[in-house]
């Protein structure tokens, strides 16, 4: 095959006219195709002894392999091949580019790569607040167990005062009695009670009316006047308490009792 054949191969091919004469001197060089006569004749009919051959010399020049069959196909039917022939080269030539289509990344696996970049973003996104979730946590807890131990020092602190309360009321209990056996004792032997005031000589109106802020010429009218509001004053139902009520109605009756 001379040089004017073989470019019209790779012009067949599909390659450009840079990369086409560029291959064809390699070959020349190469000694794979000889030169073009002197007389300027271009021979019209490229004849190659076999499917072989052809494939060869495409391989050589880097046309993919879908193109190159499809060339190959073509000389075929139009007689610039011989024949067909064993398939080597059409094997390894189809195995070459099934191992480039291995390695070239197609649309599915840019697709997965770019799924796989996405999940692993969100299981850091994930991850990340899982992290924040138990920092939470712990601090939720250390936050329960601080007021638990404030809960069980108050808890002892309310044992203790109910302990001291206690103890207190039994001394005063205690305290009663023995002045229960000291009046009993100096009732037997005929002595005054030291509580009860020696000179009782001050009338008791007089104490009533101080307690009720009235003025020493008050007179009973007026006190009672004065116990009657305080009664309603401090009723409960009137917005009083019980231990009031009951204290200004002790004084109330004992002021009646000793009315003349």
């Amino acid at each position: 095959m001379n040089t004017d054949q073989a470019f019209d191969l790779l012009k067949t091919a599909g390659l450009e006219d840079d990369r086409s004469v560029q291959t064809v001197r390699r070959w020349l060089r190469e000694q794979k195709i000889t030169y073009e006569g002197k007389s300027g004749v271009r021979t019209k009919d490229c004849i190659f002894h076999d499917t072989d051959q052809a494939i060869f010399l495409l391989k050589d020049a880097g046309v993919a392999p879908d193109i190159g069959i499809q060339v190959v196909k073509r000389w075929l039917f139009e007689g610039k091949i011989e024949k067909i022939g064993k398939g080597n080269q059409m094997a390894e030539y189809l195995s070459n580019e099934q191992r480039l289509m291995k390695h070239r990344p197609s649309d599915k696996d840019k697709t997965i790569r770019d799924l796989k970049i996405k999940i692993k973003a969100q299981d850091d996104h994930i991850k990340g607040i899982q992290e924040i979730h138990k920092t939470s946590i712990q601090a939720l807890i250390q936050q329960r167990n601080k007021l638990h131990k404030e809960m069980l020092s108050l808890e002892s602190e309310n044992n203790k005062l109910q302990m001291e309360t206690k103890k207190v009321l039994e001394e005063n209990i205690e305290l009663r009695k023995e002045l229960l056996k000291i009046k009993e004792e100096m009732a037997r032997q005929g002595k005054k009670d030291p509580e009860k005031p020696q000179n009782a000589s001050t009338p008791p109106k007089l104490d009533y009316r101080q307690k009720l802020g009235l003025s020493k010429t008050a007179s009973q009218k007026e006190i009672l006047a004065r116990f009657k509001k305080l009664l309603k004053l401090t009723h409960p139902d009137h917005g009083g308490t019980a231990a009031a009520f009951h204290y200004v109605k002790t004084d109330y009756d004992e002021f009646k009792n000793n009315m003349k």
